[in-house]
C-alpha cells in the first residue's frame, strides 16, 4: 500500500469531477478513506473523515493543509485517533469518549447506537452548513 504522501490510488479514483451548478463537492470516507486527504486538501474539497488515521503523517499533514470545511469524528479509544493533533487543527471535531476504530463502545450496544445518533447528527449539520457562506 502506498502510505508516501501522494494521491496514489485515491487521486485516480476521485478523478476530475465537474460538479453541477449549485453543487456541493464533498469527500466522506472512513478509516482507510482518510488516504484521500491529499487529494481533498490539494483540490479544495470539503470533506468529511469519520475514524481518519491521523496517526499516519501524510493525512495529520494533508488534514494540515486542508483550507475547505472539514469534519472529523473520532474515538478516545481508537489507536490511530489522536486527540492532541484533532484539536489542534482548525476543523470540527467530535471525538468520542470510549469509542473505538468502529465508533462502538465496548460491551455497551445501546451506548454504540447512540454513538451512531451522535455522529450521523454532526454529518447531517455539517453537510447542511455547507451550502452556507458566512
Amino acid at each position: 500500500m502506498r502510505t508516501s504522501g501522494s494521491p496514489g490510488w485515491t487521486g485516480k479514483w476521485a478523478g476530475p469531477s465537474t460538479p453541477r451548478e449549485g453543487a456541493c463537492r464533498l469527500i466522506v470516507g472512513k478509516s482507510l478513506g482518510s488516504l484521500a486527504a491529499s487529494t481533498a486538501a490539494d483540490r479544495g474539497i470539503a470533506a468529511a473523515w469519520l475514524t481518519p488515521l491521523l496517526t499516519f503523517g501524510h493525512v495529520a499533514r494533508a488534514l494540515g493543509r486542508a483550507q475547505e470545511p472539514t469534519l472529523l469524528i473520532g474515538g478516545s479509544t481508537d489507536k490511530w485517533w489522536d486527540a492532541e493533533l484533532a484539536a489542534s487543527l482548525p476543523h470540527d471535531v467530535l471525538e468520542v469518549p470510549s469509542a473505538d476504530h468502529g465508533l462502538e463502545l465496548p460491551d455497551d450496544p445501546v451506548g454504540s447506537v447512540e454513538v451512531l445518533r451522535q455522529a450521523v447528527s454532526r454529518l447531517d449539520r455539517f453537510v447542511g452548513s455547507l451550502g452556507r457562506k458566512g
